[in-house]
């Protein structure tokens, strides 16, 4: 597939956004963002996972850099853009870190690529998430009032009320990488969601297996992370002191316990 300009490639009809950081040689590490958000989210981690990986992060399909295409979409379709960009770039193992929509996109692959996983972390997600009439009311919401209310709500889940007064130019950021996501792009990523239940495949993953989960996390709360750790094969759980966005919240924590695991 022709790379189209630096950063940008081709992949199952879409146009995806990358950065690919480090040096070669060392295992690679996949990073997968939550909805709403991009790669810029795995800023806290960037610096200390090149140290041992080098480093793939990308926009989901419809989100920051990368094409909005036509919805709905679905996780098997977000984890095959995953599958396509790897191959354009000829990496044929790598680790999987993702978060909530990105977690979903890691289940999807432990259970249907196992072959070109070396380990996989699940953080702040689960088998299921929501309910269809929630998943709807926000699309139609965002269809009709654009990202601004939903990008309000969606900072009150991410974050305690604690860090959200303490770091204001964080909240900031990731406020405004929310309210600029494209709406059709995000009621698609919404639809991918909505549908994904894979609360009977879990024991399909073999890959070694990290669930994160956060303490005050009222999207994916600890039970969603205890559900997948009972139901992966050997999967380890590990419960951080933070609301969704782990990654951010509880930065040197969250990325102590991934490399720790990664390396392991």
């Amino acid at each position: 597939m022709p790379q189209v300009e630096p950063n940008l490639v081709d992949v199952n009809g879409a146009r995806i956004h990358y950065a690919l950081e480090g040096q070669t040689g060392k295992p690679t590490l996949v990073l997968s963002n939550s909805l709403g958000t991009n790669f810029q989210m795995w800023d806290p981690q960037a610096a200390e996972f090149q140290k041992s990986f080098r480093l793939l992060r990308y926009d989901t399909r419809g989100h920051g850099k990368s094409s909005v295409t036509p919805g709905p979409y679905s996780i098997e379709q977000l984890a095959k853009d995953v599958l396509g960009l790897t191959d354009v770039l000829k990496i044929d193992r790598f680790h999987f870190c993702g978060l909530s929509m990105g977690g979903m996109i890691g289940m999807w692959l432990g259970a249907n690529a196992s072959q070109r996983l070396g380990k996989l972390v699940l953080c702040n997600t689960a088998a299921k998430i929501g309910s269809s009439e929630m998943w709807n009311t926000r699309i139609e919401t965002v269809r009709k009032q654009g990202m601004k209310p939903v990008a309000a709500a969606a900072i009150e889940r991410w974050f305690s009320p604690a860090f959200r007064q303490k770091n204001a130019p964080s909240i900031a950021s990731t406020h405004k990488t929310m309210e600029e996501t494209s709406p059709e792009g995000y009621a698609g990523n919404c639809a991918a969601v909505r549908d994904f239940d894979f609360r009977e495949q879990l024991g399909r993953i073999r890959t070694p297996t990290l669930v994160i989960s956060g303490t005050h996390d009222p999207a994916t709360p600890p039970t969603d992370g205890h559900f997948l750790t009972k139901n992966i094969p050997n999967a380890r759980f590990v419960q951080l002191n933070a609301a969704h966005l782990s990654n951010i919240e509880d930065a040197e924590r969250f990325t102590h316990e991934v490399v720790t695991f990664l390396n392991s």
